[in-house]
């Protein structure tokens, strides 16, 4: 029998039929513009991206996919250039081409959703990554052909050409198949180079790991969820709010708020537009400096 994963707390993000039956009805009651989306980049640095070796950087490529460049290492976390999921297309493209992409050095995985775990885009990478990923996944790699993986538990590290790579709790679920529910972990990764501290979040809802985490480590940049919150009496446990992604980024004590998994894909009811204004206006009410939140257009180099 495989070994089953659960979240802290024995939080439980099981619904039943009647829950999904009322989703539903919700979902087929509302309406919703589609229409409006996150703004691509209009100055995108792909050369410069592409020849850097020595500058910390980080871009958003697209909901949770984002490359970063630390120490001369070219990382990209949770890596999807997919144009559907599930039934719904994509509404915004990924903000680099995939063809586009230096050599990639190092891939995180944070948890086995197919929104975060895309094999057809990992077999177009250049380079010959190492990969990261939470325990329960490296039989599937290694099934799908890869070979250079890691499989980590929470609070897990180890030094990886010189950056300290930890993997920490989330609040999450994941499943890829009808018969592999949580036969694999869920997590956040945090990137620690001699000079700054990345936090990656994953997927998560709002849970008691973030002062925990907050306990740990001294975080510079996190990369926090903000989106597929709504209906929020169902989502909450997996997806963060954007009122709570604030709460727990205060919590964290971080210096700097990326918003991230939100205006890509359609997995809940909320909008991105949706996602983006609830986060600036709370933002607002707690009256946080506004060099803080860095919003991130599709495409966007930080160098």
């Amino acid at each position: 029998m495989k070994t089953k994963y659960g979240n802290l707390n024995d939080v439980s993000n099981k619904k039943t039929f009647r829950d999904m039956r009322r989703w539903q009805k919700e979902r087929r009651r509302k309406v919703k513009d589609l229409s409006e989306n996150i703004p691509q980049c209009s100055n995108k640095r792909i050369q410069e991206m592409k020849e850097n070796r020595s500058r910390t950087s980080y871009t958003w490529i697209g909901h949770s996919t984002f490359l970063l460049q630390l120490d001369g290492l070219n990382i990209l976390t949770d890596p999807v250039w997919a144009k559907r999921m599930g039934f719904e297309k994509r509404l915004t493209d990924p903000g680099i081409p995939l063809e586009e992409l230096p050599e990639i050095d190092v891939v995180v995985i944070s948890h086995g959703h197919y929104d975060h775990l895309d094999f057809p885009t990992l077999k177009k990478l250049k380079g010959d990554p190492f990969y990261f990923v939470p325990i329960g996944l490296k039989s599937l790699f290694i099934k799908k052909g890869y070979k250079k993986i890691k499989e980590m538990s929470w609070w897990e590290s180890l030094e990886y050409e010189g950056i300290i790579i930890h993997f920490v709790p989330a609040q999450h679920w994941t499943r890829r198949t009808l018969t592999d529910m949580n036969t694999s972990h869920w997590g956040g990764w945090i990137f620690q180079t001699t000079t700054e501290t990345f936090y990656f979040v994953g997927d998560t809802g709002y849970f008691s790991g973030f002062k925990e985490i907050a306990a740990r480590f001294r975080i510079d940049i996190v990369f926090m969820p903000i989106g597929a919150y709504e209906p929020e009496w169902f989502m909450a446990d997996s997806h963060i709010s954007p009122e709570d992604s604030v709460k727990a980024f205060i919590e964290l004590e971080a210096k700097k708020f990326v918003p991230m998994h939100y205006g890509a894909y359609r997995l809940a009811d909320d909008t991105g537009p949706e996602a983006l204004e609830r986060l600036l206006r709370e933002w607002e009410k707690r009256q946080l400096p506004k060099e803080q939140l860095k919003v991130l257009s599709i495409g966007e180099t930080v160098m």
